[in-house]
């Protein structure tokens, strides 16, 4: 493995990790799901088309592994496994806020339908453009746009009034 390559692969874990929770729902999915790709990116270097986007590629990838997984458990009736377990709390008001807030956008973020919380993830968190989220998913722009924004309507509309009195709006929420 490159030096170059080993480095892209460091910097791009932890929004590999978030994608995969995503897409997964659970920690322990996610973790063997970044495995799988990262495993799968090092096997089949040669195919990758633009290195200065690795990332691009490995969302691809991660999606694609996702769905044979569920091809598979669907076979083997095997149901979810584990939830999101809510942030450790530190010492401040502002940072208990911060947090439980965000604890509270996560929690409303697993209810939402699995394609939903892929685009909110990928294009919100990740920073991916609509048209970049729609490669990764192979969907039209247009499926992009309108998942995001049922999504981000959903979440507003599920958050704890607390959250909504905060005066965030739903583009806000996970800016």
């Amino acid at each position: 493995m490159s030096k170059d390559l080993r480095a892209a692969l460091t910097e791009v874990l932890p929004r590999l990790r978030r994608f995969g929770m995503s897409l997964t729902g659970s920690r322990a999915d996610s973790d063997d799901l970044v495995q799988m790709a990262c495993e799968r990116v090092l096997t089949r270097q040669s195919q990758l088309r633009t290195p200065d986007r690795l990332d691009k590629w490995m969302y691809s990838i991660m999606r694609n592994l996702w769905v044979d997984e569920l091809r598979a458990r669907r076979v083997r009736h095997h149901e979810q496994i584990e939830k999101l377990e809510q942030a450790a709390f530190e010492d401040g008001a502002m940072t208990a806020e911060r947090r439980l807030t965000l604890a509270a956008v996560r929690r409303v973020l697993l209810e939402l339908p699995p394609e939903q919380r892929t685009v909110l993830t990928l294009v919100c968190v990740d920073g991916l453009s609509y048209k970049e989220a729609a490669e990764v998913l192979a969907v039209p722009i247009g499926t992009v746009m309108s998942r995001l924004a049922r999504a981000r309507q959903e979440l507003y509309r599920k958050l704890p009034s607390e959250e909504r009195r905060a005066g965030l709006s739903p583009q806000e929420l996970l800016q």
